[in-house]
């Protein structure tokens, strides 16, 4: 009979977590941040079979522990794949179509140079709160608010700071934000009461943001970077640009009223930019269309490969540059390789005793439970790579403790949100940071400090909770139990 598996102690199980750190760290010394997005996969997948290893070798782990934790991980993950896909068909095709560089050239002669940060994060909150999904918000106008920013002279942090924060506010606060309906039904609270007890938290947090945008806007210098007239008309000489093609973005919005899931929004969208191509943009079609095979070779180009126009403005060929399907396989290899550590850490009973640590002996006061829910929601984040599993393991992991501590439920269903819904896209190697860097071309350490309102969330939290604001105790475990505690 063989003998049970020894505990993993807590030093033990920090070591593939310390050694993941260790490499990145190092790698950002000797290489800069922008070689993160490209190391990160082999880091990961070293530090995965670190805690295999570890766990199987040296205290007697069964593999079949081990791949089941793979599973888990896989099991929530690979739908973010077809997903990644389409965003890049997406993000061709409107560029190709004609679509963002229309809105690239109403936006420079429509918004002011020194509200640009003000108005593109407000922007992107509003499409966000009416599509639930930071994910598309940012694939589709966010990729224009880049191309509008860079040619008006700001920086890629500030443009993508603004666009990450006002997208990732509209997705937490949406009642059709797919994360805000899990931390609300994994933690048993109404899903209206938990938006309401999360305003309390994200709203100042994001008036915050918003002023910060605003002064920023005033204290740049937007004369001297780049001539707009010469790029207005770059564009026009480049495209055909015609308010029909607004028809694209309307069809986008029409599926998403009509509550499609993500992959069929995003296939509808992409294949009504391909057809805007054929039909508003002739020479963009001759320019990628074989001799002998026309628009079939030109639409796959589109769609699955790398494609490059020449304007003859050098700032406007990067801004037209896209990557299509192609472009999105570096992104599906480093979510993989995360879900591979994530699962592993799992499988390995390593992240068990990691969060064991995080609760055991946990004082019972509102500051010290939140602050712990805070930094377990982070660290999840990081380990498992992936906001949803972070959700649901927090969610798991808490309950009991917020009810023996008579905590609201509500409490827990916001310090969820606050510290995994809108800083896995702070993580270079969580499926969010990854996407959201690929998609608007900035690398997840560039515009990290810029995401005022992704990190002041979880900060906001702890303060409500260290101040004791609209935060009370429940009269007895029977209140605690029930859906939304006291709404």
């Amino acid at each position: 009979m063989s003998r049970p598996p020894k505990n993993i102690p807590l030093g033990v199980a920090l070591i593939p977590v310390i050694a993941l750190l260790a490499g990145l760290i190092t790698l950002i010394a000797v290489k800069g941040s922008g070689a993160v997005n490209e190391w990160s996969a082999p880091i990961l997948l070293t530090a995965a079979a670190l805690a295999v290893g570890i766990s199987v070798g040296g205290y007697g782990r069964p593999w079949r522990a081990v791949m089941l934790g793979m599973v888990k991980s896989f099991r929530q993950i690979i739908p973010s794949f077809p997903v990644l896909l389409l965003i890049g068909a997406v993000s061709a095709t409107w560029m190709l179509s004609g679509t963002v560089p229309m809105l690239i050239e109403w936006g420079l002669e429509i918004l002011n140079p020194t509200l640009f940060l003000f108005i593109t994060c407000a922007v992107c909150s509003v499409i966000s709160v009416l599509t639930g999904s930071s994910w598309t918000t940012i694939a589709t106008i966010g990729v224009a608010f880049m191309g509008i920013g860079t040619v008006i002279g700001y920086s890629p942090g500030w443009i993508a700071g603004a666009i990450i924060s006002g997208a990732y506010f509209g997705d937490k606060v949406s009642p059709l934000s797919d994360t805000t309906v899990l931390a609300s039904s994994s933690t048993g609270v109404r899903l209206f009461t938990h938006i309401r007890y999360l305003m309390i938290t994200s709203v100042p947090a994001m008036t915050v943001a918003l002023i910060v945008f605003l002064t920023a806007g005033f204290l740049t210098a937007h004369e001297g970077r780049a001539d707009t007239l010469e790029m207005e008309q770059a564009l026009r000489t480049a495209f055909r640009l015609t308010p029909w093609l607004l028809a694209v973005p309307a069809v986008t919005v029409t599926a998403i009223a009509v509550r499609f899931n993500t992959c069929i929004v995003l296939a509808i969208s992409a294949l009504t930019g391909l057809a805007a191509i054929f039909i508003f943009q002739p020479g963009v079609t001759a320019a990628f269309a074989d001799m002998g095979h026309g628009h079939l070779t030109a639409a796959a180009r589109i769609l699955l490969t790398d494609t490059a126009l020449a304007t003859g403005h050098p700032l406007l060929d990067d801004l037209v540059a896209t990557g299509g399907m192609k472009g999105m396989l570096p992104t599906v290899e480093l979510v993989a390789a995360a879900m591979v550590f994530g699962g592993a850490l799992m499988g390995s009973g390593m992240l068990t005793s990691i969060t064991g640590a995080f609760t055991r002996r946990l004082p019972g006061g509102p500051r010290s439970v939140v602050t712990a829910t805070v930094g377990s929601g982070l660290f999840l984040n990081s380990c498992t790579a992936d906001q949803y599993l972070s959700i649901i393991i927090g969610g798991n992991l808490y309950k009991k403790i917020y009810n023996r501590n008579r905590l609201e439920s509500k409490l827990l269903s916001r310090s969820l949100e606050d510290s995994i819904s809108v800083t896995s896209v702070l993580i270079p190697w969580n499926s969010c940071g990854v996407t959201q860097s690929a998609v608007l071309g900035v690398a997840t350490l560039t515009y990290l400090p810029y995401c005022v309102f992704n990190i002041l969330s979880p900060l906001m939290s702890l303060a409500m909770a260290w101040t004791g604001f609209r935060i009370r105790r429940l009269h007895s475990h029977r209140h605690a139990n029930s859906p939304g505690g006291l709404a």
